[in-house]
């Protein structure tokens, strides 16, 4: 069959129909997060929350005054220790996942609250996690020592929540989430997500908080990659709600749950995983598995100018709003794991 010049040029017309409309997608994803975000100054903290500042101080300086990662091992286990004997103490039986990376015996650790039929699998499973690990050189306070504080503490506040039927809450502290084993089979939150999907177990949603701790309503302080930013702040002021485009669905939902209940400003994010920073924490192990994931984060290196330097130390957190967004988030995971709808 002889292909003519308008038919060739009345293909490339389609395809680049086809591709300028996979743009548009992807950018509505980028743009297009709707929920109502609360928008004045927060309010002072509340004698909870104060105590809750302390408490997650205390939880991010006895976890993340120095490095932990493999080499050495015996500050990251340390702080493993540490993890365990706190959750432990909240009346949890703690749980651990160990294997082998690179000849280290590392561990990640796990508690968990269900309502479940004895001898039956949960319906559905909530992944509640961060790493504890931090980059080479860095003790990581922030990175992601905040964030392990955060799930520290939605262990605690979320002890006796009610749950639907068939729903089990897991609260997951990956190790191995910085380099060298970023992205790599010794990736902690690897093995967890790859045990769960070969059990066929449902995991409904998977939130995983890195970091939480810098925020800053200077203008200028919040950096975005191209393409990304238009729609946003550009003071550092905001928690936000990060995940690949397969994911907008559980994005939407958080961000809905998070921005009705809680007094901090938030935004969200679906976009790309080719967009630089979407898929840098543990959920992308979790969409990796075909899970919906995200990461509730201040950005990171986008704002915090500590990022993995030795200079990211216990004193440069704002703790007071780490207080706010966790109580913001212990709220918006109970209206979650509350009903089987929202």
């Amino acid at each position: 069959m002889q292909i003519s010049a308008k038919h060739v040029w009345i293909f490339l017309a389609c395809i680049l129909v086809a591709v300028m409309a996979t743009a548009a997608t992807a950018l509505s994803g980028i743009l297009g997060m709707p929920g109502k975000s609360f928008s004045a100054l927060p309010p002072p903290v509340t004698s909870a929350q104060a105590d809750l500042a302390e408490r997650m101080r205390r939880h991010v300086t006895s976890i993340a005054s120095v490095e932990l990662n493999t080499s050495p091992t015996d500050k990251l286990d340390e702080a493993a220790r540490y993890i365990e004997t706190t959750l432990a103490s909240a009346h949890y039986t703690v749980q651990q996942q160990r294997y082998v990376a690179r000849d280290h015996h590392v561990r990640n650790i796990e508690v968990s609250i269900s309502n479940t039929a004895p001898g039956k699998a949960p319906a559905r499973i909530f992944i509640i996690g961060a790493h504890y690990d931090s980059a080479p050189g860095a003790p990581g306070a922030n990175d992601n020592g905040s964030g392990t504080a955060a799930v520290i503490e939605l262990a605690r506040l979320l002890k006796d929540t009610p749950l639907a039927e068939g729903t089990e809450v897991k609260f997951v502290f990956f190790v191995n989430e910085e380099p060298p084993y970023f992205n790599t089979p010794g990736m902690g939150s690897r093995p967890h997500a790859e045990r769960l999907r070969r059990q066929g177990r449902n995991v409904e949603a998977a939130l995983i908080t890195d970091p939480i701790g810098c925020h800053s309503d200077d203008t200028g302080r919040q950096q975005y990659r191209r393409g990304v930013g238009a729609a946003f702040s550009d003071a550092g002021n905001f928690i936000a709600f990060v995940g690949t485009l397969e994911s907008a669905g559980l994005i939407r939902r958080a961000l809905g749950a998070f921005g009705s209940s809680a007094q901090f400003p938030s935004e969200g994010l679906a976009a790309p995983a080719f967009v630089e920073g979407v898929t840098f924490s543990d959920h992308a192990s979790y969409a990796r598995a075909g899970y919906p994931a995200l990461m509730v984060t201040d950005t990171a290196f986008l704002r915090y100018p500590y990022y993995h330097t030795a200079h990211g130390t216990p004193d440069k957190l704002d703790y007071d709003d780490m207080a706010r967004v966790v109580t913001g988030l212990s709220k918006a995971i109970q209206m979650m794991v509350g009903s089987k709808s929202m």
